[in-house]
């Protein structure tokens, strides 16, 4: 199963809009198409009604990836699973054009699309694409960028699940103003005055102008 390519059709739609910075890219039949990819003759179906259905299919989607990315990944599959039963796919054995070093077909599975309009065959394609990633890899695998005001969808598939950013450039950017907090924190510090340590405050008898001494007091004579 191209498990990399279906889910990859997730992020992308998931990251067609930027809440944070109000920008949405999905707004015409020629977005959907562009988002199909190479998929060019599913591409060719959509139509102005595929505009509302895959921006809702985004936000379902939006909402697997932070429930992952919080950690809670029974939410997140159950949102999944809700997708899968609502858009399901028809599973089918391809060879395409590869071929082995006898000649033979190399054969893999692929996801077919059977679905009433392209808005639902990608959502199925996707969905599907998403769960295979998640059970393969693990629900972690599944991030929310955390270089503010980012909040694109993204595939962990680093080795050691470290992966926190959608992308170098926004990797770069945290880097960047974390190192200039650090910078304003170190120069802060640097301006403050030291404080005055204890031991060299004056006692309360200097404070009051008496001696804490108290030897020297005048004692009344006794009687002989």
């Amino acid at each position: 199963m191209e498990l990399a390519y279906y889910s990859d059709l997730a992020v992308r739609l998931v990251n067609s809009e930027e809440p944070a910075r109000g920008t949405d890219s999905l707004t015409s039949v020629e977005a959907v198409r562009a988002l199909f990819g190479e998929s060019q003759s599913a591409a060719r179906r959509a139509t102005d009604a595929d505009v509302t259905r895959l921006r809702s299919v985004r936000a379902r989607l939006r909402a697997v990836f932070e429930a992952a990315a919080s950690g809670d990944e029974v939410l997140a599959v159950d949102l999944l699973n809700a997708l899968l039963i609502e858009f399901p796919v028809s599973p089918q054995i391809s060879g395409h054009e590869f071929r082995d070093e006898d000649g033979r077909p190399k054969w893999h599975m692929h996801i077919a699309d059977y679905a009433a309009n392209a808005g639902a065959g990608y959502a199925a394609t996707a969905s599907m694409g998403l769960a295979f990633h998640l059970t393969e890899l693990g629900a972690d695998r599944l991030g929310i960028c955390e270089a503010p005001p980012c909040r694109n969808a993204y595939l962990d598939t680093s080795t050691n699940r470290s992966r926190r950013y959608c992308s170098d450039r926004c990797a770069t950017r945290a880097n960047v103003a974390a190192y200039r907090a650090r910078k304003r924190l170190d120069a802060e510090r640097s301006a403050s005055p030291p404080r005055r340590p204890s031991s060299d405050r004056p006692d309360r008898g200097a404070r009051t102008g008496r001696t804490a001494d108290t030897t020297h007091d005048s004692i009344p004579a006794t009687d002989r």
